[in-house]
């Protein structure tokens, strides 16, 4: 090949070796520069380089130039992320189900394009997927942005739904019948990405686990249940929903030891009120929507947690009690 057919691609070139080779620890020298571009047959004065180097700044790229010694150091300085930024896009990624194991290394190679080389290591001694639970669903962001269209398109959406049976084998819920729903939110909860929408049929808020969607189409037919999401908020609904299992919503007061301060914060919020009970003891008073999930999270934190009222939830609470009893061959 002639020296120089590749002077075309000089400034890309350029922005490849500062983007890579530098950042606000590692620096490249005019030397150092020239002898890269010369790896692609580019040839380069440093009159032209200074000047491109300026140039870079019109694609986004500010580099920085520090004297040394006799001689300048330059790096690429302010880039869009910072690293610890990017740690936390990792660490998001790979602890998330929904996210399969090849997405996952698929991603993470992609946001190490996204600082230099020595920084990219950084982020690459944190990957350890191999050994997490992830879904096997790969279809999973075809869906996402499916659901996305038919939010904006104001459209229904039709998909078939599977479980996993006792051979560990999928299996189409309903005998395959397509769901005919309206969708109008996502919602992430507990490591999973659930569809909030309105079935007509049924006439109420149903939500749908993301990765077990199957087959999902955009329907001719306009979303219904505008009604019931003009003042929900997704976010309280999430927090009200125990693993997003549905239910009748009440408002509940629990008596709560005050060691588990910070356990109804978390799930409630900061602006729960924790009423003082006695010198041990606050309540607390939530709308949650009172399911066997719900039943559950107050069990698993045994003794420190009492439901006191109402009446209603408190007699599901006893007959699920009961029936554990029951289960584990205990006499009621």
């Amino acid at each position: 090949m002639p020296k120089g057919t590749n002077q075309k691609f000089k400034l890309y070139r350029l922005a490849q070796i500062m983007l890579e080779n530098t950042d606000d620890e590692h620096y490249i020298t005019m030397p150092e520069i020239m002898s890269e571009l010369g790896k692609y047959e580019i040839t380069a004065d440093r009159k032209s380089i200074y000047a491109d180097l300026r140039d870079l700044e019109t694609l986004g790229i500010e580099v920085e130039g520090e004297p040394v010694g006799n001689r300048y150091h330059y790096h690429v300085v302010n880039r869009p992320f910072e690293l610890p930024e990017l740690k936390l896009l990792v660490d998001a990624i790979q602890s998330s189900k929904f996210i399969t194991e090849r997405k996952t290394n698929i991603l993470i190679r992609k946001l190490e394009k996204l600082v230099s080389k020595f920084d990219a290591q950084k982020l690459q001694r944190q990957v350890y997927v191999s050994g997490r639970i992830k879904t096997m669903n790969e279809s999973i962001y075809y869906t996402v942005d499916a659901i996305h269209s038919a939010i904006s398109g104001n459209k229904k959406i039709r998909f078939q739904y599977y479980q996993w049976n006792a051979k560990k084998e999928m299996e189409l819920r309903h005998d395959g019948a397509w769901y005919h729903i309206s969708p109008w939110g996502l919602s992430w909860d507990n490591e999973n990405y659930y569809l909030v929408g309105f079935d007509s049929a049924a006439g109420r808020i149903k939500h749908y686990r993301v990765d077990k969607m199957l087959h999902i189409r955009m329907s001719e037919e306009e979303r219904e249940g505008r009604e019931h999401f003009i003042r929900l908020d997704m976010a309280d609904y999430t927090k009200k929903s125990f693993g997003m299992f549905g239910g009748k919503e009440q408002m509940v007061r629990l008596l709560v030891d005050n060691s588990l301060a910070g356990v109804m914060i978390d799930r409630f919020g900061k602006d729960v009120m924790l009423i003082p009970a006695d010198a041990d003891h606050f309540t607390v008073n939530v709308n949650v929507y009172v399911s066997k999930q719900f039943l559950g999270w107050v069990f698993s934190l045994g003794e420190r947690v009492k439901l006191i009222s109402p009446d209603e939830v408190v007699e599901q609470m006893k007959k699920e009690a009961e029936r554990l009893m029951r289960q584990y061959g205990i006499s009621v």
